[in-house]
């Protein structure tokens, strides 16, 4: 894009190669806020017929006749909507909408004036989302939600993402594939895999582990924990926050998933791992000049004694997945793992759900089907054995 100098007038090319001139322009101070205020125009076909919009504008800045009643570009919209939706989501969840809109929509549709964005238009950006993007629903409803806003504030009639077709990716079924994408462990690749863990010098990564394993907890949950939450003397735990990932990349704490909290019983030979875990810990901190006896010690921490970043349990677990030829699953994919065995040990939905913190039943019952079609298959595997013939 280049400009005269001189102007601010601007020219730009098109995705067909067409060329097109833009001009920036101060428009004065906001009466209300004092902040500078600016518009864009783009769009003309020619030098001139840019020169003579932006000799009228300014003439009408001068006068005082100018006046910008509303947003008129897609960005413009955003800019106002994001503000308020900012007040209505958990800070983790805004920092990822920042993400979807700065990487996909806006590059999209940003320039595009609101009122002249069609069905068509809108219909052509979902269909090379849904060729580039898994998760190309979640970002349409994101662009939508724009849309929304803006009929709110008067500025369309309808939201033309409402009458796109949306794209359905064909489904092959594949026993193989079904097979290589099930999150979680058995009793025996469990008990592999804290076995192999467990050999190695890395005492922190193992309890973790074996905590996450053995309490269902997630991820966030475990990293939020300080040592005031542990129960020696009646082996619980007591979940009331979560670290999670906000604005700028930070962490933060936050309520849990479900926002509210539970206290879970433990086995006594992972309480007393997280005993020896304590100890060691003290040791560690030490040396590193931190004291860990205050209330508010975490009981996994950095080298600074501050929140473990969450992409360190996925380092530690590929690590021994590949070193020991383990099955791979994700950081996650232990609490599935604790799920699916509560089931297999006889537990009720109601005392997994209650145990796991699931707002909704069917979180839980999905994966009660799963351990009952596995059950099913056992059943006629020990059939089979049993007739022998």
């Amino acid at each position: 894009m280049s400009r005269k100098k001189g102007t601010p007038i601007e020219k730009y090319k098109l995705l067909d190669g067409s060329i097109r001139y833009l001009f920036k322009i101060y428009l004065g101070l906001d009466p209300l806020t004092g902040k500078e205020m600016r518009t864009t125009r783009r769009g003309f076909k020619t030098q001139k017929e840019t020169e003579l919009a932006l000799a009228r504008m300014k003439l009408e800045i001068a006068n005082g006749t100018y006046k910008k009643t509303q947003a008129e570009t897609y960005k413009e919209v955003y800019d106002m909507w994001v503000v308020q939706y900012e007040n209505t989501v958990e800070e983790s969840t805004f920092a990822k909408t920042l993400g979807i809109f700065r990487n996909h929509i806006l590059p999209a549709l940003g320039a595009y004036k609101i009122e002249k964005m069609t069905v068509d238009v809108c219909q052509r950006h979902v269909n090379e989302w849904f060729g580039k993007l898994k998760k190309f629903r979640v970002v349409k409803a994101y662009a939508a939600k724009v849309m929304d806003f803006a009929i709110k504030r008067g500025y369309i009639q309808t939201n033309p993402f409402s009458f796109v077709d949306m794209p359905k990716q064909k489904k092959v079924f594949s026993d193989i594939e079904e097979e290589q994408f099930e999150n979680f462990y058995t009793k025996e690749e469990l008990v592999e895999f804290l076995t192999c863990l467990k050999e190695e010098s890395n005492k922190k990564a193992y309890t973790l582990f074996r905590l996450l394993s053995f309490s269902g907890m997630r991820k966030g949950e475990v990293l939020a924990l300080k040592w005031t939450d542990l129960n020696f003397k009646d082996n619980e735990i007591k979940i009331s926050k979560a670290i999670s990932r906000g604005k700028d990349n930070q962490l933060y704490l936050k309520t849990t998933k479900t926002g509210t909290i539970r206290t879970i019983k433990m086995d006594e030979q992972t309480m007393q791992i997280l005993k020896d875990w304590k100890k060691q810990q003290q040791q560690e901190l030490l040396i590193l000049g931190f004291n860990s006896l205050n209330k508010d010690q975490l009981v996994f921490s950095n080298s600074k004694n501050e929140y473990l970043q969450p992409t360190k349990t996925r380092r530690w677990l590929i690590h021994i997945q590949e070193k020991y030829n383990l099955k791979r699953i994700t950081t996650h994919g232990l609490r599935h793992t604790h799920c699916s065995l509560l089931f297999e040990a006889g537990a009720s939905i109601k005392e997994v759900q209650d145990r796991l913190g699931h707002s909704d039943v069917k979180t839980t019952m999905d994966i009660y089907t799963h351990v009952t079609k596995r059950a099913k298959a056992e059943a006629i595997q020990k059939f089979e054995s049993y007739i022998n013939f």
